[in-house]
């Protein structure tokens, strides 16, 4: 599993063209799920014992129930999210994203109170892969959180 193997084992998965399409697909999957606002297609993509962060407040949620719990709370907060994808890279080891992250802040997310205003900021996403469940281990979301505050 992604969350518990070290750096250097990760960095030993064996990258082959197939896995990198097989990792493609269930990103697009989960992208396409997340643009719908179709939360089980969300679920769908992830381990069942997945793990979503927060990096810049340290929150965590665990398993399919505290993915649902993250969405709910995210989806809340930004109900007309939207993320134009600036980078990506997809490997043995899962996907980073890189992204512009527009919306309105309309619920408290990340800690921070709903500010009401448009926000646009950049966002990394890392989409580790669990070889195991051949699924997404969660993500891990970087951002800059005086960014968020406006």
């Amino acid at each position: 599993m992604a969350e518990t193997s070290t750096i250097r084992e990760r960095l030993d998965w064996e990258a082959s063209p197939g896995l990198q399409r097989r990792i493609r697909r269930l990103w697009v999957r989960h992208s396409i799920a997340e643009d719908r606002r179709d939360l089980q297609g969300l679920i769908d993509t992830l381990a069942p014992d997945c793990v979503y962060e927060i990096e810049a407040t340290g929150q965590r949620w665990q398993g399919h129930d505290g993915a649902r719990a993250f969405y709910t709370s995210f989806l809340g907060a930004f109900p007309d999210v939207h993320f134009d994808l600036r980078d990506i890279v997809i490997g043995p080891q899962g996907v980073i994203e890189v992204a512009t992250m527009t919306g309105t802040h309309r619920g408290e997310w990340a800690g921070m109170a709903p500010s009401g205003q448009p926000v646009r900021l950049t966002i990394v996403i890392h989409f580790p892969w669990d070889p195991d469940a051949a699924r997404f281990a969660g993500e891990r979301i970087y951002f800059d959180r005086a960014a968020l505050a406006g």
